[in-house]
């Protein structure tokens, strides 16, 4: 009504203390809609979709408030009688009703229907009176009855006859009988229990049987109806000789007390009546009258033995009790009645019904307990404690029941919801009554349950790992990554994105938004990157986004595509200008040592040193991995001076590359000797060249040196007898390190490391090596003599070695 619109919109207008409204609005609607009926009345038998009443003006409101609010109507019972038009608010019947058919045994006629609305919830009781019609006339249970009348009847005799049946009721049912004209009989009416009107022949003229055998009667029953309607019967009266004896019940009313499921057959009671007359004045049958249809329909009676026995179905629900009159008739036509009342006891053989009024299919899965998922209704037929429910759920679920009002319950939730852990429920609410042998109903509910983005989407790794090889291709594939989110459609569509740090050049790869694929979008160079890392974000599509973050790590493979870079000798040196080896060098003596390096890694740096190109075959050999040159044999005599080699270098790579080195190497009886001789073809153009002048001044130091050296090697080789001779040194004169040939100086030992994957290399610059010659003179030019060598000088060569 208006008070809860009123309250509706204060609430709305303030906006405050929601909870205390709630809980007002909720008390008005139960109380308004326990004490606020509708109510309507309706002629029976009216055409379809006929109008009952506007219940939008009866409610003081607004069409389109039907609508808003999602009223509708539920009648009473398994059939919905009426339908409510939400634009209009029109009350209107489905299908024509019939009274008779509706209420077949009560003289009024309600049916009870209720309102409801939702938003919030509100229910409005109605009632609609079915007005009788006079569609029904007076109909008689056989179309001629048969009296059987002694002669010897003394006027005043009453014999009832069979009571019409009118569907109709009040003023439209049965209101008056009437009979022929005749002048033996009138009609007198009388009322039976429950105001039932009776006809009933009284004799007015005494009969004789030779006068006149049988008499016949119309009788007919009319209706009070505008225009009335009436049934007639035909009454025959057959006179009989004189029969002094009327049968006697032994009881006038018989109370039998049945249950509702008796089995057909069953006996429900024997009903008897003696006469004492002999022959068949004395002989008794019985039979029903003045009982109804249905109650001809449920028992039997037995004519000759007087047993009434059940032969339909007894429903407590239909009828409570039952009533029946027995007359029994002996062979002269004399009678007398008894009545049969028959309670029906109930038993518990209805299952409670469940009828669904309100059903949510679908709910968030954030929404706050105690949300109304469902509407409905229990119904029990059964009375005491047979009609008597209560309701449950089947299994744990997080849903529970409230009771509201008039056997209507709620279904709501009772805890918070997760849809990745429960995306659907499947409730079966289970109704049972509190009879002996208790009987339940089931009704299943299905809930989806709505995703909320609540779920941030997961990297299956925190890290990914991928690698490429160098000089790839632009926009190479190299592998993806996933993240998943437990949410569902919108909410679990996952976009990849790069994360961009301020101040950092913009990354090599590209990620796809829409699958996580990793691309190289430009070629890369394992020499100047060989792994870089980048965030990669993952967003979902919901409100508002979720996200997660993990490193992608690319690590950069090598390729063979640099060639070895030699260092010793230097490429742009004169092929001339070589290294210097005394004649007298022993086999393994080192002359020179290639040095080269790789940019690459792993064995695409391996290198292999291979001598492929030297004019005295079997002379010199070159380490394999160390690059040393060393003397394969003994310098023999007629070996060419000047040798020139060629070192291949080459790496382990696939395909391998390689570079070439160029070795020059004198073979010297001494060092004076090979300096002079390479100081007179220097200056061969111009003898009295200054140069002459210097390198005679210089050797003349050195000889001062050689001389020094020698006497501090007598010395050493003093200290030195008990350990025994060391093997002999080649000596280099002091001026070979000043030699300008282009060689590296003789002097100087180098030790050069590579370590795997290197592109460095790491010399060691040992002592030098100073020459030894034996006790006595320095050597001679173009002599060779033995040299005694130190301790150091031995370790030094053997590290060389």
């Amino acid at each position: 009504g208006w008070l809860f619109w009123r309250v509706t919109a204060c609430r709305r207008r303030n906006g405050g203390s929601q909870r205390q409204v709630i809980l007002f609005i909720l008390c008005v609607c139960v109380c308004r809609s326990a004490a606020e009926t509708l109510q309507y009345s309706l002629a029976e038998e009216m055409e379809r979709d006929t109008f009952v009443a506007n219940i939008a003006n009866d409610l003081g409101l607004a069409p389109s408030q039907l609508a808003a609010r999602k009223a509708r109507v539920v009648s009473e019972g398994n059939e919905q009688l009426f339908r409510l038009n939400q634009n209009t608010g029109v009350l209107s019947v489905k299908e024509s009703l019939d009274r008779e058919e509706l209420c077949p045994q009560s003289d009024t006629c309600t049916l009870f229907f209720k309102v409801f609305f939702e938003n919030p919830l509100q229910l409005i009781r109605g009632e609609v009176e079915v007005r009788d019609v006079n569609d029904n006339s007076p109909v008689f249970p056989e179309k001629e009855f048969v009296l059987e009348i002694l002669e010897t009847t003394s006027p005043g005799s009453r014999f009832p006859l069979e009571s019409a049946l009118d569907k109709d009721v009040g003023s439209n049912g049965l209101q008056n009988y009437s009979i022929g004209p005749n002048s033996h009989f009138s009609l007198a009416l009388g009322r039976g229990e429950g105001g039932v009107k009776y006809a009933e022949l009284v004799l007015e003229r005494q009969l004789d049987r030779e006068e006149e055998r049988e008499l016949n009667l119309l009788l007919t029953a009319t209706d009070g109806g505008s225009p009335p309607r009436s049934g007639t019967a035909q009454v025959r009266i057959v006179v009989l000789d004189a029969n002094d004896n009327i049968p006697a019940f032994s009881r006038e009313v018989y109370e039998v007390r049945l249950a509702e499921n008796s089995p057909p057959e069953q006996l429900v009671v024997r009903v008897a009546a003696a006469d004492p007359d002999e022959g068949s004045s004395g002989k008794v049958r019985y039979v029903f009258t003045q009982t109804s249809a249905r109650a001809r329909q449920l028992f039997e009676l037995n004519p000759a033995t007087g047993d009434i026995r059940v032969v339909g179905h007894l429903d407590f629900e239909e009828a409570k009790t039952h009533e029946m009159v027995v007359k029994a008739t002996d062979g002269g036509g004399l009678s007398a009645r008894c009545k049969v009342q028959v309670e029906v006891l109930d038993v518990n053989d209805n299952a409670p019904e469940i009828a669904l009024t309100s059903l949510t299919a679908s709910i968030p899965e954030d929404a706050p307990p105690r949300t109304v998922v469902a509407l409905f209704s229990v119904r029990d037929r059964d009375s005491g404690d047979n009609g008597r429910t209560e309701c449950s759920i089947d299994g744990d679920l997080p849903f529970s029941l409230t009771p509201t009002f008039d056997n209507y319950y709620e279904l709501r939730t009772n805890a918070a919801l997760d849809r990745e852990r429960m995306a659907e429920y499947n409730i079966t609410i289970t109704v049972m009554d509190w009879g002996t042998a208790r009987l339940s109903s089931r009704e299943s509910i299905f809930v989806q349950i709505s995703d909320v983005n609540d779920n941030p989407p997961e990297f299956i790794q925190e890290v990914y790992t991928m690698s490429v090889t160098e000089n790839n291709s632009p926009m190479l594939r190299i592998g993806s990554v996933n993240a998943t989110d437990a949410d569902t459609g919108q909410n679990a569509r996952v976009n990849y994105a790069l994360v961009r740090q301020e101040g950092k050049e913009q990354p090599v790869v590209s990620v796809n938004s829409e699958n996580g694929d990793v691309y190289i979008l430009r070629p890369l160079d394992y020499e100047k990157e060989r792994v870089f890392e980048v965030a990669v974000h993952a967003t979902d599509s919901g409100s508002p986004p979720l996200s997660a973050q993990a490193l992608l790590r690319v690590l950069v493979r090598d390729e063979n595509d640099n060639a070895p870079v030699v260092l010793h000798p230097p490429p742009d040196s004169s092929v001339a200008a070589g290294e210097l080896v005394p004649r007298w060098a022993r086999v393994g003596y080192l002359v020179a040592k290639v040095v080269a390096v790789d940019a690459d890694a792993g064995q695409n740096a391996w290198l292999s040193y291979e001598l492929v190109k030297a004019p005295e075959t079997g002379l010199f050999r070159v380490g394999l991995h160390n690059g040393e040159v060393r003397t394969a044999r003994a310098v023999a005599e007629r070996d060419a001076p000047r040798q020139r080699l060629v070192v291949l270098v080459r790496d382990r790579g696939q395909p391998p590359r390689s570079a070439t080195a160029t070795l020059g190497i004198a073979l010297v009886d001494g060092f004076s000797n090979a300096h002079l001789h390479g100081s007179e073809e220097a200056a061969v153009a111009d003898p009295d060249d200054p140069l002459t002048l210097y390198l005679i001044a210089s050797l003349a130091c050195v000889s001062a040196l050689f001389v020094a050296a020698a006497v501090a090697a007598i010395v050493a080789r003093v200290r030195r007898a008990r350990r025994g001779e060391a093997e002999p040194l080649p000596t280099f004169p002091k001026a070979a390190t000043e030699s300008s040939a282009g060689s590296l100086p003789r002097s100087y030992v180098y030790d050069v490391c590579f370590a795997t994957g290197s592109v460095n290399s790491e010399f060691r610059f040992l002592k030098p090596l100073f020459p030894c010659f034996p006790a006595g003179l320095p050597p001679g030019p173009g002599e060779q003599r033995d040299s005694v060598c130190s301790q150091e000088a031995t370790n030094l060569r053997e590290e060389g070695d």
